[in-house]
């Protein structure tokens, strides 16, 4: 959600500068300035190369998320602005509604979600952008779209954009299908008694191609190390314990290690774990609500929750989060855990949507993706 700082400065632009905007917009004699906006550094520097070489406009900067592309806006004063969809800290989709309402400036929404008829492109139209263009394959073809995005700012530096008011107060939340369209899955799995050798059952099973994976198992610090390379040794993916920063890949899966917590974190279309210290949450260090609860925060729908064989109730409350933020969730049966606790208590507030016995839950994993 947007913060104060940041409708502080919006709303400080105000209508004087608005007004200065569309002025200089109108001026027929000079290069139409763009402001360009994408997490992803080589398509910035494709995008602006290939965008200079065109007759009439000029790259005036550049921006890795809506933050810095707020503060080269009053900076620069942008003619138009190429936005991307997925980037870190806010999705493009809701900085486009806020730049709407506080500091209109037309928008051409460029991204690999948006492909033709699709729902990002519709809502993309719907919160301001005069145009949508998807990107092509790879980054690395950018260059392919160049007289196709020339002759499209050309079109939205003549477009009169209106400020968009909304007094729902629906624009305060993050309401964008963006953050659920990523470009990948994520599989969070915790586990505490008989927890070691029904993650080794189910990590096993899962194919090579599968979304990445990050799990909690309750172990003393000097063992996840071992655990890891053990479970590492007979997967078919790889298996690390996991270190501050780690990107979560298809094909991995990093094992929390002991005594610390390690939530999920998302930057753009990219994945990640954050491990830190912390107080004890449910008695446990590493937590999986803690985990859960991350995973629910930044990647919601895009997620799988799996909770296995444990004593207590660490991860219920997570994963009941993860599910209300329409993640998948699945929770180990009676029959073959070692202790019915953490999946019963899931279960008994609504978390679990599916139950699976532990030579099923790899396969409903897979099923449920």
């Amino acid at each position: 959600m947007l913060n104060a700082e940041l409708l502080a400065c919006c709303q400080k632009i105000g209508r004087r500068g608005f007004n200065k905007a569309q002025g200089l917009r109108g001026a027929l004699m000079r290069d139409i300035r763009v402001l360009v906006v994408d997490d992803s550094a080589i398509v910035r520097k494709i995008l602006s190369q290939e965008l200079s070489g065109e007759s009439g406009i000029q790259v005036v900067g550049t921006a890795v998320d809506p933050y810095v592309a707020r503060d080269k806006i009053v900076k620069l004063r942008p003619d138009v602005m190429t936005l991307d969809i997925e980037m870190p800290r806010m999705d493009g989709i809701t900085f486009l509604k806020k730049l709407m309402r506080y500091y209109p400036l037309p928008v051409i929404v460029v991204s690999s979600l948006t492909l033709k008829g699709g729902v990002l492109a519709l809502e993309a139209m719907e919160s301001g952008a005069v145009e949508v263009v998807s990107k092509p394959g790879g980054a690395y073809s950018v260059g392919d779209m160049r007289q196709q995005l020339g002759d499209k700012i050309r079109a939205a530096a003549r477009a009169r954009v209106a400020r968009q008011m909304d007094d729902s107060a629906q624009d305060l939340r993050v309401s964008s299908h963006a953050m659920k369209e990523t470009t990948g899955k994520v599989i969070t799995v915790g586990a505490s008694t008989g927890g070691t050798e029904a993650l080794k059952k189910v990590l096993s099973q899962l194919p090579q191609s599968a979304p990445g994976v990050v799990a909690v198992q309750h172990l003393p610090p000097n063992l996840t190390t071992t655990f890891a390379q053990r479970l590492n040794s007979v997967c078919a993916i790889e298996v690390k314990e996991a270190e501050d920063g780690d990107s979560v890949l298809p094909g991995r899966a990093l094992i929390a290690p002991g005594n610390y917590h390690t939530l999920l974190r998302r930057s753009g279309a990219r994945y990640y774990v954050c491990v830190k210290d912390g107080p004890r949450v449910r008695h446990q260090r590493p937590s999986v609500d803690v985990l859960f609860q991350s995973t629910a925060e930044c990647a919601g729908a895009n997620a799988v929750g799996v909770i296995l064989t444990g004593m207590g109730s660490d991860g219920a409350r997570g994963l009941l989060k993860m599910r209300r933020a329409e993640a998948r969730t699945i929770g180990q049966d009676e029959g073959s855990c070692v202790v019915y606790g953490m999946p019963k208590e899931a279960a008994k507030i609504g978390a679990v949507e599916k139950v699976a016995s532990l030579d099923r839950v790899a396969q409903e994993i897979m099923n449920v993706l």
